[in-house]
């Protein structure tokens, strides 16, 4: 079946070449990030809970997850949380199948603790947070998609779009490898905390880095144990960054500092959410871990939207393969756009139009790439199922 693929040309200069770039990514702990973690991670538990119980995943979508910011009193060499964050493990789900009863919200906690351990090392699951589960049952319009057990391929539940981008530039490369590594330089300097922001500008060819990056309070003795902190830790990450690319980088970390005051950027836990800042699935990164104004960017939310029809999941995550491939495999492209659209009822795997835009390389004509691009396009469309599984074993990040 012939699938509705355009391969064209985009005459617009790469985005090396362009001036002005921008690039920001939310780190694990922030809690834009923390909700998104969440919502997948409960989402992915349900799909294997469905699978080992019915042999097919059923119908739900916890991309509504809510953070609430608790109060803190942050000191140096230990402070105190005052009022817990809270959160809300919100969406749909199907808690009933074949007469058997499903254990949602049990599944969803426990998860939630789970996840909620591994991304903030210093929260105290027991006195730092609330977890409230109010999951609900799934519309059985939607629920009846799941269950046609004579169609292959499910329909899309929406009229939606996904899109991707391939390959990354410099700058988006140093801006997610800068979150990495401080998550990794946390065993020299505990007092890293996982709510980490990186906002990245490229003007010509220096690239400015603002970091911002929760310390926490009992792994800091004073002000100038803080300063002396972040001087180091600002140094390694420039060595890092620099090690990537051949143009000057400069770094700033917590700009929002006034050492003369004493006002600097501790926490408790090592996230803001302990004072002021909430958090919301789908107001973080995009499904390639970054958030791009200088390119095209979906607003839909990716975390916690079930993976069979939903496309606003699956249509973001195909685009950004779709992408890598043909950047990787074609040669004469310099750069790749991908634009999938579904209607809603229509098979998953027969977009209104897949659109692939390509910024072709010196010497280069369209016609010298137009096949392969299309080709393996089609292939990535007709392999929808393979990429469901790499959804259900954790293996395509969504945030």
């Amino acid at each position: 079946m012939s699938r509705n693929i355009k391969v064209e040309e985009l005459t617009q200069r790469p985005i090396e070449s362009q001036d002005i770039e921008v690039v920001e990514r939310k780190g694990i702990g922030h809690p834009d990030s923390v909700a998104d973690g969440l919502a997948e991670e409960i989402s992915r538990t349900l799909c294997q809970e469905y699978l080992s119980r019915f042999g097919r995943v059923l119908h739900h979508n916890t991309d509504k997850i809510q953070i609430v910011a608790g109060r803190s009193r942050p000191s140096f060499g230990g402070g105190e949380v005052i009022q817990p964050q809270y959160i809300l493990l919100t969406g749909r789900a199907t808690r009933i199948c074949q007469d058997r009863e499903i254990p949602v919200d049990t599944m969803a906690i426990r998860t939630a603790r789970k996840h909620l351990k591994k991304a903030l090392t210093n929260l105290d699951l027991d006195t730092h947070v609330i977890l409230d589960c109010k999951i609900g049952m799934g519309s059985s319009d939607l629920c009846d998609i799941f269950d046609r057990d004579d169609v292959a391929i499910p329909s899309a539940n929406d009229t939606s779009f996904g899109v991707g981008y391939a390959p990354l530039s410099e700058t988006e490369q140093i801006v997610y490898r800068t979150e990495q590594s401080l998550l990794e330089l946390r065993s020299r300097f505990p007092s890293i905390g996982e709510d980490i922001k990186v906002m990245g500008l490229r003007d010509g060819q220096v690239i400015n880095l603002t970091v911002a990056c929760a310390m926490v309070d009992r792994y800091v003795d004073d002000l100038d144990h803080y300063v002396q902190i972040k001087r180091d830790i600002v140094k390694e990450l420039a060595s890092r960054a620099r090690a990537m690319t051949k143009r000057e980088v400069n770094i700033q970390m917590n700009v929002g500092d006034d050492v003369k005051s004493g006002s600097v950027y501790l926490t408790v836990t090592g996230t803001s959410a302990e004072m002021g800042d909430d958090g919301a699935v789908g107001r973080g990164n995009r499904a390639n871990g970054l958030i791009t104004p200088s390119r095209p960017m979906s607003l839909e939310a990716t975390s916690g939207k079930n993976p069979i029809n939903h496309v606003g999941k699956i249509y973001n995550l195909l685009a950004n393969l779709m992408a890598a491939q043909i950047a990787r495999d074609v040669e004469g492209i310099e750069e790749v756009y991908i634009k999938l659209l579904s209607q809603i009822g229509k098979p998953v795997d027969q977009p209104h139009v897949a659109s692939v835009q390509v910024v072709l390389k010196d010497g280069y004509r369209l016609s010298a790439v137009q096949r392969q691009a299309q080709e393996l396009a089609d292939m990535w469309l007709a392999d929808i199922p393979k990429v469901q599984q790499m959804i259900f074993r954790g293996e395509l990040p969504t945030f």
